[in-house]
Parts: C-alpha cells; structure tokens; sequence
C-alpha cells in the first residue's frame, strides 16, 4: 500500500485541478441564472462550500466501509465527471425557469437558493467526500495520518494549476464548455486509475478491513486533544482564513486592476500558500510528540501574519513606485502581480494550510477514519463558509476592512487558545500572552487605504498630489470614493479608477447618452439606467419633459445613495426626483427576471476590463435588451476607446451591431482625438428627423434640454448629430475578425483584461473613421438642414 499512496497523491492533484476549473465555470454560468450581486454571489458561494461540507460528514454515514476506498473514490470522481457535462445542458433549462419565476423580495432570493443548491449541491457532495474516502485506505500511524495531510496539499496543488488553466488559457482561447471538458476528462481518467489501483491493492491492505477503527494518532495518548475544541478551533482558521481572502482579494483587485488575470493570479497565490503549509504540516507531524501545540502556535502566529498583510495591502503596496502603463507587454505586469502577491500574501497562508494536518496529528481518539478526517475538514469548511458570508455580506459593508481583520485576527488568537487551554498554569499564561500579543497586532491594522480605493494600481502616480478625497466607502459589492481637483473638478472612483467626473469630455458623454436616448425615441416616456455613476446619464434624461418614468439599475447601493449626491448639481438631483426609482441589483439580473419594458435603454457599466462587467456587452444579454424595449424605442452603450486594444473594441461593436444590424456610432472626442464612443440601436430602425429633433429643442418645455447640452458645447441638433462616426453597414470589413463575445465565452473579459494599460484610443478612432460615410437614408430633414448635418460631420473628422 505504501508503494502506491505517491499515485493516489498525483490523484489528488488531478482531482483539485477539475474542481477549480468546475468552479469557475459554474459560478460564471450561475450568475447568468440568478445575478452577479454581493447576495447572489454569497448564495453560489455558501451553496459550493456547504455541499463540500455535507459531503465530508455524510460519505462516512452512509458508504459502509466495507466497500474499497479506492473504488469509492473512483465513483465520486466519475459522478462529478458526469454532473460537470450534463450541467453544460441543464443550466439553460433551469434559466429558463427561474427568469419566468424569479423576482425579488424573499421569494426571490429562496428561488435563488433552490436554484444554486439544485445546480451545484450534487456535484460537490461528492468532491467533499473524496478525502475521508479515502482516508479509511491509509494506516492509523504517525505515516498514515501524514499521508492524508499530503492528499490534502496534493488537491490544493492541484487546484493552484486549476485556477491558472481555466484563468490563463483555457477560457481565455476557448470556452466554458471546452474547460468542462477538460475537467471532465481529468476526473475520467482519475477514477479509472482509481480503479486500477483498487485491483492492485484489495482490502486485506487494510488493518482492519471489516471495520476499519484506526485511530488517527494511537501512538499519541498521553496528549490528549478535546474534540470540541480541536473542531471549533479548526473551524475559527477556516472562518479567519476565508474572511481574509475575501478583503484581501478585494485590496489587490484594486492594486493590479481587477481583470479575471489579477483574480487567477491572486487566487493561485492563497492557493499555493495554502498548499505549501498543507504540505509542510504534513511532514511535520510526523516527528511532533504534540502536535496540538503545534497547531496553536499557527493560529497565533497568523495573528502577526494577517497584520502583515493588512499593513502590506493598505500602506505599503500602494506607495510602490510601479507606473503599470510603462510595460511594453501585459505578461510583465503579470509577473510583477505575482510577486506582489506574494510578497503580501504567503505568510498567513502558509500557516492556515499547515493547521489541517496538524489537527490530524492531533485527533488522538479512536473511530471511524473517514468520520474523523470528515468531521475535521467539515469543521474548516463550515467556518470558512461563515467567515466568507460574513465579510463580504455583513462585516465590511457595516464596519470596515479594518474592524473585519480584527475580528478574524482575535478568532485566530481564540482557536490558538483552545489549542493551549489546560489545568496547568503554564497553559493558562500561554492563552494570557497570546490573546494578549493578537490584542498588540490588532492595534496596528491600518484602516481602508483612500489613496488605493480612489487611484488602484495608478496609486503611486497620485501619492503627494493634492486631490481631495472627500468620501470613501466599502460596499457590498465594490469599494467607492469621491474627489475634488483644485480646480474643482469631481471624480467618482470605483473599480480602482476613475468612471466618472465633471471633467468636460465626461459631462459630454454623460450627456450625450442621455439626451441620444430620449430625443431620438418618439416617445420616450419610460427609460431604464444601467448603471447610476455619478448620476449625470439619468440626470439629463429626467429632464425631458416626455419622460415619466426613469428607473436606475444599479449593483452598488452606496453610489445611489450616496455618490451621486455629492455630483446633485450635474445630475438635476435626479435619485430624489419623483421620477427616480432605484433598483439595487445588477441589471441583467434585473432585466431578465421584469415583466417591465422600455421606450429606451442606456448601459454605462464600469469598464469591459473589470470582472464581470463583459456580461453585460454580450450579444445574449443584447438580445435580452431588444426583448424590453417598445416599438420605436432606443438603446445607446458606452463604449471606451482609453485603457483598450483594437480586439476588445471591435469586440464590443461587432457584439452589439449582431443584435442590432442597423447600429451606429456617435464618437466623443478629445481635442480631435478618440477618447470614447456611444453605440445607438433602434428596434424599429428609421431615419432621423434632424428638422423635427431642433423644433424639439426649441420648445419651452425643452429649456432645461438645451441648456444640458450647451453646458457641453452642443448647441443644436446639427451639432449633436455631427458627431455621427458610422454605422455597422460600413464597418463590415473592419469588423471581420472580431470575436462576438457570448455568454459561453465572455471573450471580451479576456481582450480588454489584456489591453488594460494600452492608450490606443486615439489610432482606433482614426481607423473607424476611414469607413464612415456620410449616410444619405439615415437623417432626413430640409435641405438646407442637411448639409449643416454633412458639414458638421466632415468637419469632425478633421
């Protein structure tokens, strides 16, 4: 049996590298289902983890142990095989179903639950149960228990290769359903070896093949472990370890600039830090006379580690003097993230990794293997569940990423007390020293960093400069802050940059997608926000005195609530208008599961770049915005040109122009340079009236409209029109080779999380502009008014 525990360790390796690339797939096609919102995020989480916890303590309970370890194994890896590829076919169906039920309130989010738990409670059962399977073919020795600690690390490492396959490569050239069947095949060809293994090595390897009691550690009774207290204290590490990728994840989202690349890079990082102490531990309690010391000293010294990290993210990282816009390629940005993250990141990891082995070490009392090595990594995973859903749901939004590291610093310091706790009193001045030591550390955690929330990786270039950040916030779902330049300019920050200002080429954009969405529809009485921003967009449509209705969708409750106030004077104050209704979810979401439909819609979402934000460029999710609006009814998108490569913007238009063929293009320049676009398509496409749009204007009721656009240097219908850049008839051959980005693929993450620091925005303006032509059936209106129209657009392309 020894011979072979290396092979079943390489199984191990296998079997975490397809449930990370499960992972991912599965949490990217379920936010489709049921929405990408902190509340439904935490459900797909809660869901994943809680079906690997129920995994772990049922499989005991309800497989005898007389069934081979290793074919036990094999069957779980072949059921997970076989769940991964049909939830490729019955994730549609149940899409289906819960668009045509779904809603909000509480019904909304128990069908949210129904839906995450049916998806994903089969398939993680059984990769729960994969370790305490096999832990009744493993010897209850010094070496046995060892063994199992290295199956342990064995799947982390397999996990960190997981994360990078599907995050580099294969959904970065591929798709969901090409990483489906990789994992797949992975989980295959592990069961088959499984099998083979289990024909090599029959029962009667086993001590005790009939009833398999071995005790984890027999060797180790004179240092007796409370279970109690072995268990909540592996529970508080996974609570505090959890909790701390969470926040930390977030932190370094905004340092490297939060693409699908930085969350691989950060998650491979905890990963293999976890990996490693996993490994380590293992070795180690080998030789350790009393490993439940041992296992307190993790906790307490992940109390120093967490306040390294804590200090690192928020008080050192940012002060770097790294300029990423410098870079000739991506890839060296890549690799200097991935040296930052360690540098941040190892410490705490590494101790957390190292504290599971050590607790089997510890479990000195006799039974079931498979129950104990269950019962323990049930133990981890509830707490890491707790500690998840915590931060990221209750502790951050309500109190800070600062009180949040305390917290999980003084649950390390109390699990590294019960390790410690006993009838003596050098024990009890152990518990003293180390609660007080995590008190001493708790101290030096640095509050959320203004300077990182505002500026992300370009932080360093915004050290010593005297922009006032008048309001930070940590959100649910993101971390928002607020400036004002000297000169009195104001920047809503999200996302590590910044969305939106006052600045003059931000106001014209703001302004020209709202007024664009109501001037041009006939009868614009109902129109839906995707994202609020500083609330300039919704601000200029409000003031069209044919809207009665002007609902927000946004993701983030603190930018409605408070961002958006401090910009009331661009925006007309328009969240407190009673026009305004705000709704908080994201807007796919949102509009998949209404009944509502729209006279226009205008998308402004953060960049392409930013974890998923592509889904709501995709061509499904388009076909879902024509679905909602009425006949005669407009949709205008925000496309940037700045921080982007040619592939992600051709991307963006063909995308659009496959769900709307008669799209168009209105350009945003700066200074005669390409910044940003808006994309227009109609439902019902028709020329434009230019005569009968400036009568519009000239209307009493349209004084605040017209004074909108004048506060932007658009004057008149003419002008507005004049920015016309083309159309999607006349940008065929440019668009050839552009990858239509779907929902299976989201290829636009990919493309723009790879043109991050480019500034090509001006060279991908001049190339969209040697197609336009000046559209003889798109405007209609007197001739005189025409050639205005055809004088302004030749003139913007000088």
């Amino acid at each position: 049996m020894g011979q072979r525990l290396p092979l079943v360790l390489l199984l191990f390796v296998g079997s975490g590298a397809s449930a990370l690339i499960y992972e991912t797939v599965w949490l990217q096609l379920l936010q489709f289902v049921i929405g990408s919102s902190a509340v439904s995020m935490a459900v797909l989480l809660g869901t994943f983890m809680g079906g690997m916890c129920l995994g772990s303590l049922l499989l005991p309970r309800a497989i005898s142990s007389r069934h081979h370890p290793l074919r036990v194994y094999a069957g779980l890896e072949l059921t997970i095989g076989v769940i991964g590829v049909l939830l490729l076919f019955v994730l549609p169906l149940v899409g289906r179903v819960y668009t045509a039920w779904g809603g909000y309130g509480a019904s909304g989010f128990l069908l949210r639950g129904v839906v995450a738990a049916m998806c994903l409670l089969p398939p993680t059962l059984a990769m729960g149960a994969t370790l305490p399977a096999v832990a009744r073919w493993t010897e209850g020795t010094p070496s046995g228990t060892s063994w199992l600690g290295l199956f342990y690390a064995g799947n982390i490492a397999g996990a960190v290769f997981g994360t990078l396959l599907a995050g580099f490569y294969l959904l970065r050239v591929f798709d969901m359903t090409v990483a489906t069947g990789v994992a797949a095949a992975i989980n295959f060809t592990v069961a088959a070896i499984a099998v083979f293994l289990s024909r090599q090595a029959g029962l009667a390897n086993l001590a005790n093949p009939v009833n398999p009691v071995n005790p984890v550690n027999p060797v180790n009774p004179v240092n007796p472990v409370n279970p109690v207290n072995l268990h909540l204290a592996l529970a508080l590490s996974g609570f505090s370890a959890l909790a701390a990728e969470v926040i930390w994840t977030r932190g370094l989202g905004l340092l490297f600039g939060g693409t699908v690349y930085t969350f691989s890079i950060i998650l491979a990082v905890y990963l293999t830090g976890l990996g490693l102490g996993s490994g380590a531990g293992a070795l180690l309690s080998r030789r350790l006379a009393r490993p439940r010391l041992a296992l307190g000293w993790c906790q307490i010294l992940s109390v120093a580690a967490m306040a390294w990290t804590a200090w690192m993210i928020a008080s050192s990282l940012p002060y770097w003097p790294i300029t990423p816009a410098i870079s000739r390629s991506v890839w060296f940005n890549f690799q200097l993230d991935f040296v930052r993250a360690f540098w941040a990141l190892l410490p705490a990891p590494l101790l957390w990794g190292a504290s599971f082995p050590l607790a089997l070490a510890a479990r000195s009392a006799a039974g079931d293997s498979g129950r104990v090595v269950g019962g323990l990594y049930a133990a981890n995973t509830a707490g890491a569940i707790v500690g998840a859903l915590a931060a990221g749901l209750l502790l951050v939004p309500w109190v800070g990423s600062q009180h949040t590291q305390q917290i999980m610093m003084v649950a390390s310091a109390l699990a590294g007390a019960l390790m410690w706790v006993g009838s003596s009193a050098r024990s009890w001045l152990a518990v003293g020293l180390s609660l007080s030591m995590a008190g001493a550390f708790c101290a030096t955690v640095p509050g959320a960093s203004k300077l990182l929330i505002a500026y992300g990786r370009h932080a360093p270039s915004w050290a010593g400069r005297s922009a006032d950040i008048m309001y930070v916030g940590e959100g649910l779902n993101a971390s928002v802050a607020v400036s004002r330049l000297p000169d009195g300019v104001l920047n809503y920050h999200n996302a590590g940059k910044i969305q939106a200002s006052s600045e003059p080429h931000d106001m014209r954009l703001q302004r020209m997608l709202g007024h664009l969405t109501t001037l041009t529809s006939t009868d614009p009485r109902s129109v839906l926000v995707i994202g609020c921003g500083a609330g300039v967009t919704a601000g200029a449509i409000s003031i069209d005195p044919l809207v009665a209705h002007v609902t927000i969708a946004e993701i983030e409750p603190l930018v409605p609530r408070v961002v958006s106030t401090y910009f009331g004077e661009a925006n007309h104050d328009v969240v407190r208008s009673p026009k305004t209704r705000v709704v908080v979810d994201d807007a796919r979401h949102f509009l998949s599961t209404t009944r509502e439909t729209f006279d226009g819609i205008t998308s402004d979402p953060l960049d392409p770049w930013v974890k998923g934000a592509a889904t709501l460029y995709t061509k499904e999710f388009f076909e879902i915005v024509r679905h909602h609006l009425n006949p005669g009814g407009v949709v205008t998108l925000f496309v940037q040109l700045y921080e982007s490569s040619p592939q992600a913007v051709k991307s963006e238009m063909a995308t659009f122009f496959d769900a709307f063929p008669d799209g168009m293009i209105w350009g945003n320049a700066v200074d005669g340079q390409g910044y940003d676009m808006v994309l227009f398509g109609q439902v019902d496409p028709g020329p434009i009236d230019v005569d009968a749009l400036e009568q519009r204007l000239q209307r009493p009721g349209y004084a605040a409209v017209k004074l909108s656009l004048g506060q932007v240097g658009i004057f008149s219908a003419v002008e507005l029109l004049g920015n016309y850049a083309g159309r999607a008839a006349d940008l065929k051959a440019w668009l050839h080779d552009a990858a239509i980005n779907h929902d299976r693929d989201l290829r636009l993450q990919y493309l723009a999380g790879l043109g991050l620091n480019r500034q090509r925005g001006a060279g991908i303006y001049t190339e969209i502009l040697t197609y336009r032509r000046f559209p003889d059936d798109l405007f209609v209106g007197s001739p005189e008014v025409l050639w205005w129209l055809r004088s302004a657009i030749e003139h913007a392309r000088e």
